[in-house]
């Protein structure tokens, strides 16, 4: 039995609730593929950052550095102010360890009706976003606060390093797909990064000679997920722009609470850190309806990335299955089934 150390951070709201209800689904497949779980818990939320001033201790990098790899919940709460919250938790992890690809999955479930009439289960990209750099800069301030001249000021910033790591990622994931990547720009509105990130796309195309691959300005690029979303194979894109298209992409896909995520150290030396995209949504948080999908999916991401690809297989046909041949929905997804009552469906399945 091969054990795998993870760092568990349930964090906040519905994270609480879904990501122990996720884990259920990890142990009880790992026993049949020979792998275990040890999971070391956190309590880094907005909750700790009420009681002690912090998301996470000063060392708590430290504390985490030699997992396996990272399961984290949710993160966010009304009393906490968004950008205190990310930057005080999710974004020095993504940056200490370098997490540099967001790996976002879409697809369209039989069974799950998408709010987008053209979107049926032929739709199944991923969007690869860069994680660590561009429009998500520290790089920036402000100046006469409270007075009519108060400013702010944002960088970007976009290094060849960078652009070419998550292009490199991008084609190199789509020669195991379709063979087609789309890169997201907006060089005729934006006229230094984009056009830079441009010139290093269009190089590093170059080395991929196999790899179809097309540019779209991030508008339009936008319009066209939802028009066609089956078009699309892998779609590689900035911080900010990779962003948004995930979560457009999700509710494409019917609920962002379907929808996975990773955050990624290819070259594994540091954990990655594996979260699903819904966030804390404290509007049901403590009900037990949230819908726990985009956790377990999530967790076979993981642990797919430590080695258990059949597994994680088997984890996310029982999903596929689950919603192709039953009724049994969230409240998200226009049903009534509870946290547990999805979950215990799951592991009928997969028992």
């Amino acid at each position: 039995m091969q054990t795998h150390r993870i760092a568990l951070i349930p964090g906040d709201g519905i994270g609480q609730e879904v990501t122990p209800a996720a884990c259920s689904i990890l142990d009880a497949v790992g026993k049949r593929h020979g792998y275990e779980l040890s999971y070391d818990s956190f309590d880094w939320s907005c909750a700790r950052f009420r009681s002690e001033g912090a998301m996470m201790p000063a060392n708590g990098l430290d504390q985490i550095r030699h997992h396996d790899a990272i399961f984290l919940g949710a993160v966010g709460d009304p009393s906490v102010p968004d950008h205190v919250s990310l930057w005080g938790l999710l974004i020095p992890i993504r940056r200490q360890f370098q997490q540099y690809v967001n790996l976002r999955p879409i697809r369209v479930f039989d069974g799950v009706p998408s709010p987008v009439r053209s979107a049926t289960s032929e739709v199944d990209f991923v969007v690869v976003r860069e994680n660590v750099e561009g429009e998500y800069s520290e790089i920036g301030g402000r100046m006469n606060r409270g007075f009519p001249s108060e400013m702010a000021v944002q960088e970007a910033v976009f290094t060849r390093a960078g652009v070419t790591r998550i292009v490199d990622y991008a084609f190199t994931l789509a020669q195991g797909r379709g063979k087609h990547v789309t890169s997201a720009t907006k060089s005729n509105g934006i006229v230094h990064t984009m056009p830079f990130w441009d010139e290093v796309v269009a190089e590093r195309a170059g080395t991929f000679p196999d790899i179809a691959w097309t540019q779209e300005h991030i508008d339009a690029l936008c319009a066209k997920v939802v028009l066609d979303p089956a078009r699309f194979d892998v779609i590689v894109a900035s911080n900010l722009f990779g962003d948004i298209l995930s979560d457009l992409a999700a509710a494409v896909a019917g609920s962002i609470g379907v929808a996975p995520a990773a955050n990624l150290n290819p070259e594994r030396d540091f954990p990655s850190m594996f979260e699903p995209v819904h966030g804390s949504a404290p509007d049901i948080a403590g009900q037990g309806v949230a819908n726990p999908v985009g956790a377990v999916w999530t967790g076979a991401m993981m642990v797919r990335h430590l080695g258990h690809a059949e597994a994680a297989d088997e984890i996310e046909q029982a999903i596929a299955s689950l919603f192709a041949t039953t009724d049994l929905r969230t409240r998200d997804l226009g049903g009534t089934a509870t946290t547990r009552e999805f979950i215990d469906a799951l592991l009928e399945r997969l028992s």
